[in-house]
């Protein structure tokens, strides 16, 4: 199994051997998917179209995350931010490839949240999960629209 790794003991990460990020499912994907252009085209069997159909479905959905908008760089960077609070690796797991915006959010995807974190650490969490990773696409789209059309009222 091939695992890429964005963390190194050395700096006092923990490698997720078996983990994926959604960033590197994606980058994954593309990767494959740029390898069987340049293969050529040939006949596929039936099974050789689903697995196309699924990696066409994947990277539909995925394109469509905040992941799809992740590098090695950012993850890294918001790792180290993470460092000072007290989370699983499981939890920074969540944080990262779900990116949540509210308290409510955060309580979903960290374990007993209400005893570990006070309402500072959680809104903490949510300022530097919006100041490190990338934003969904989707919704700064239509925030964009919104502005757009409330400056021409």
């Amino acid at each position: 199994m091939t695992c890429y790794s964005l963390f190194s003991q050395t700096d006092q990460f923990v490698t997720f051997t078996f983990f994926f990020f959604t960033a590197q499912v994606f980058k994954l994907l593309i990767d494959l998917k740029e390898q069987r252009k340049d293969g050529g085209k040939s006949k596929h069997s039936a099974g050789q179209q689903n697995l196309n159909t699924i990696m066409y479905e994947t990277l539909k959905y995925l394109s469509k995350t905040p992941s799809s908008r992740q590098s090695p760089e950012i993850v890294k960077e918001f790792l180290t931010t993470m460092m000072p609070h007290k989370l699983t690796k499981a939890e920074k797991l969540q944080l990262l490839n779900h990116r949540p915006q509210t308290a409510v959010e955060i309580q979903l995807m960290v374990e007993e949240s209400e005893e570990r974190l006070s309402e500072e650490q959680i809104e903490e969490l949510i300022q530097t999960i919006s100041d490190h990773l990338p934003g969904d696409p989707e919704q700064e789209k239509a925030a964009a629209e919104t502005d757009e059309g409330g400056g021409q009222s």
